[in-house]
């Protein structure tokens, strides 16, 4: 059991997050994130055409736990239910992209590096970043 009142210090403390939002028929689908934030209020930055994206435009209800970097969450782990918004505003993107560098230093750099590397080289699908936040009312 966590050991704060809140109840929300493993995700406080989590590297990586299993973010499950919902497709219209109601089934659930899962990915791995990384986070940041603290206390019920969570963000990270994705691509504004990822299913993640499209899924809580239509319906913000979110289920997140923590997970290994591929997903992965033992059986026993605490599922936090809350929303999700998506926000394609200069500041929210610039601040969540600040918070999760301080986080998860080179591996960010490094990933955001190869994003723009793939954009250059026009492989894959161009994709504008947006900020997701995630609102965990325990």
């Amino acid at each position: 059991m966590p050991s704060d009142p809140n109840g929300l210090s493993d995700l406080d403390k989590a590297r990586y997050v299993s973010l499950t939002t919902f497709k219209r028929d109601g089934t659930a689908v899962s990915t791995p994130v990384w986070i940041t934030g603290t206390q019920g209020r969570y963000a990270f930055t994705t691509g504004d055409k990822a299913w993640k994206t499209k899924r809580l435009l239509r319906d913000p209800a979110i289920e997140v736990r923590v997970c290994d970097m591929r997903g992965r969450a033992k059986p026993d782990t605490r599922v936090h239910r809350g929303t999700g918004g998506v926000s394609a505003s200069n500041a929210d993107i610039a601040s969540v992209e600040q918070a999760l560098s301080a986080k998860y230093g080179w591996q960010f750099r490094a990933t955001k590096l190869l994003d723009g590397i793939k954009r250059r080289l026009g492989r894959g699908p161009v994709h504008e970043v947006v900020a997701v936040h995630l609102t965990i009312p325990e």
